[in-house]
């Protein structure tokens, strides 16, 4: 006669429940964000015709979005099903998955900090292909527009980037209104404006070099990032450390869920 013989090693609800919690607000995260992303896309017309993601020669910024919440998504599904149906596969991939995503942000800072220079050189590329595609996309545009604004800067080094874009270059050959101009986020704000001119980059670049900082920002992006993160280093540091304990404490959660797993199937005995 076949029988069941149980030891007294048993899944801890709690671990069980801490985990399945901690995924729920990832997988929910997940599913909100690629809902914003598709609505985002066939707001742009991409769902009907994907060949336009292929047309673009800037970033979308709506990919970092698809690509976060994909990611977001499922983790936190392996995580909740695996919690709940104590699956071990989906456990470990899950854990794994952490792993692997925290090295890779520890493997990216530290090559950061040590190839600065090759950052700086990749970043200021990264800006001028967005600067040249500028016009091509809504969310693109919106993005420099607020990098601008909030870090009062003009071009990756400087105003005169802008003429890397079509619309705003100064070849006599261009017919835009905004020839030798830049855009809007550029301009020093007027105090007393309540609403925003988006004319106020007309001609900009027409000016001399003397008189423009007194209507556009001098400085480039590159720069205003450069003087921006060494005074907000211990925000920059705080923001990865808060991202790393709750990384390490998933893993710990998983780990533990699954040792207790283990104790409980080699407890059995036929």
């Amino acid at each position: 006669m076949h029988y069941y013989r149980y030891s007294t090693a048993e899944v801890s609800c709690c671990y069980k429940y801490l985990l399945f919690s901690y995924n729920i607000i990832f997988w929910l995260s997940g599913m909100v964000l690629l809902g914003v992303g598709l609505w985002a896309w066939s707001e742009k017309g991409i769902l009907s015709d994907i060949t336009k993601v292929t047309r673009l020669h800037g970033f979308d910024p709506v990919w970092l979005v698809l690509v976060v919440g994909v990611v977001m998504f499922t983790l936190g599904f392996a995580g909740c099903v695996g919690a709940l149906r104590e699956n071990i596969c989906l456990l470990k991939f899950f854990c794994g998955a952490i792993v692997l995503i925290f090295f890779m942000e520890l493997a990216v800072a530290v090559l950061a900090f040590l190839f600065q220079d090759w950052v700086k050189d990749r970043a200021k590329e990264f800006l001028e292909n967005n600067i040249k595609a500028y016009r091509d996309d809504i969310d693109l545009q919106n993005l420099i527009d607020s990098l601008q604004k909030v870090n009062q800067c003009c071009g990756a080094e400087g105003p005169d980037d802008w003429n890397l874009n079509e619309y705003f270059n100064c070849s006599a050959e261009n017919p835009s209104r905004e020839r030798c101009g830049v855009p809007f986020s550029c301009c020093v704000p007027d105090p007393a404006q309540t609403v925003v001119n988006t004319q106020c980059g007309y001609d900009a670049r027409k000016k001399k070099p003397i008189e423009r900082p007194n209507t556009t920002f001098p400085r480039g992006c590159i720069t205003a990032l450069e003087a921006w993160l060494p005074r907000n280093i211990y925000i920059v540091a705080g923001v990865f450390l808060v991202i790393s304990i709750l990384q390490i404490f998933g893993i710990y959660l998983a780990r533990t869920l699954m040792s207790d797993i283990e104790a409980v199937k080699s407890g059995y005995r036929f």
